[in-house]
């Protein structure tokens, strides 16, 4: 099996050599504030450990290295390698729960003021509530909290290095967009393209009309109650890409299944977010059966 270390190495060489080229530099040469994007958000933050492993490293500077350092992260105990999440690293009487606080803020902030013998890294990131690493946006990462750390961000303290992992620049504030250097992180993950859960609920949602946008509501509401909601959305999408490469030559059909794959990534996002689910359908059923 491979190890962490050479799995990064095998799916994503460039990105690995390019960070493994700048931090090998006598100056460490990369930059202080890197924003990764993709579909794959779990495989951005085993990007930023594994360049914080790399960055704190004091053994062999290999992939096997087993100082206690290299240990600490592979473990996710490091003192200075922090997720800053809206669960992760709050100060003890910060009560927001859905967003990194203007107190986190300040926090790290203050934490930068002291000097470290290791070389920081903070990983900026989403949680879902069961703990699954998601990505940024304008929701969670508000503009206050982002205003609050920009001359951090512009200026940090020596041997700091801060992470952003979103699935789109354009869920990212333009004011960390252009202090960041930004790398697109593929995902590699098998997805599967079933698509028989929704199959018989969307056979025919092309020809419904006005008055019948609450039938579709009902349908998807339903199913949902019956199976994960990330699940109908992901195999939802497959069956209009599958649409799509049916009618290549249909240049309007294929405009409206891309509006309706959008709107689907749509109601992902405010999955994540937590939103009431009766809502994200209403919404999607309005999008698919109205637009």
């Amino acid at each position: 099996m491979l190890s962490y270390s050479n799995y990064l190495y095998e799916n994503y060489p460039f990105l690995m050599r390019y960070f493994e080229s700048g931090i090998n530099n006598s100056d460490k040469n990369i930059a202080h504030c890197i924003l990764f994007y993709g579909n794959d958000i779990q495989a951005q933050y085993e990007l930023a450990l594994e360049i914080a492993r790399m960055l704190n490293c004091t053994g062999t500077h290999t992939t096997e290295c087993n100082c206690l350092n290299c240990n600490w992260i592979r473990e996710n105990k490091h003192p200075a390698v922090l997720t800053i999440s809206k669960v992760d690293n709050k100060p003890s009487d910060d009560t927001s729960k859905t967003v990194i606080s203007i107190d986190q803020a300040r926090m790290i902030k203050n934490d930068l003021l002291i000097t470290s013998e290791y070389h920081r890294v903070l990983i900026f990131c989403d949680k879902d509530k069961d703990g699954n690493v998601c990505g940024l946006n304008e929701t969670n990462f508000q503009e206050p909290t982002a205003n609050a750390l920009l001359k951090t961000f512009e200026e940090p303290p020596h041997r700091t290095s801060f992470f952003f992992l979103t699935n789109d620049k354009t869920d990212m504030l333009s004011t960390i967009i252009s202090r960041a250097q930004c790398f697109f992180v593929p995902s590699k993950k098998e997805e599967s393209r079933d698509f028989s859960l929704v199959k018989e609920v969307l056979d025919d949602y092309l020809e419904l009309d006005r008055n019948e946008v609450l039938t579709m509501n009902d349908k998807l509401l339903e199913l949902c109650k019956e199976v994960d909601p990330r699940e109908v959305f992901t195999q939802a999408q497959n069956y209009l890409e599958g649409m799509i490469k049916s009618n290549i030559y249909n240049s309007h059909l294929k405009m409206k299944l891309i509006h309706d794959i959008r709107a689907l990534e749509t109601a992902k996002k405010q999955l994540q977010l937590n939103m009431n689910i009766q809502t994200i359908i209403e919404n999607l059923a309005f999008e698919l059966v109205l637009k």
